[in-house]
């Protein structure tokens, strides 16, 4: 059974820094799509990042050049380092996990962590 559980989640500062983990188990994060979502009060999912097999990844406009996605496959867990955190980057972070390609590509994603709280405020 596939599980994934984040940790990492903290109230920091403006220009702070965090790193989320996803710690997976039940299959190989290696061979899997994985990706990072927020969700922000009021506002609907957005993807943050995504890492494909080949180790590629993707950002949000609004996260480029702060946060990094990046996966240890010999510890199965995923990471999103973020770094010059603001305001708006206060939401419920998840990972997510997909097999299909397609529906890596097109954000469709099959397995869901509880997520994990970053607030960002002076």
């Amino acid at each position: 059974q596939v599980q994934l559980v984040e940790s990492g989640g903290d109230s920091v500062q403006p220009g702070g820094s965090l790193r989320l983990s996803c710690a997976a188990s039940g299959y190989s994060a290696s061979r899997y799509c994985m990706g990072w979502f927020r969700r922000a009060p009021g506002k609907e999912r957005e993807r943050v990042a995504r890492i494909y097999r080949d180790g590629s990844t993707t950002y949000a406009d609004s996260v480029k050049g702060r946060f990094t996605i990046s996966q240890d496959n010999a510890k199965n867990t995923l990471y999103l380092q973020m770094n010059s955190l603001k305001p708006e980057d206060t939401a419920i972070y998840y990972c997510a996990a997909e097999s299909g390609s397609w529906a890596c590509a097109v954000g469709l994603f099959t397995y869901w962590g509880q997520g994990t709280q970053v607030t960002v405020s002076s």
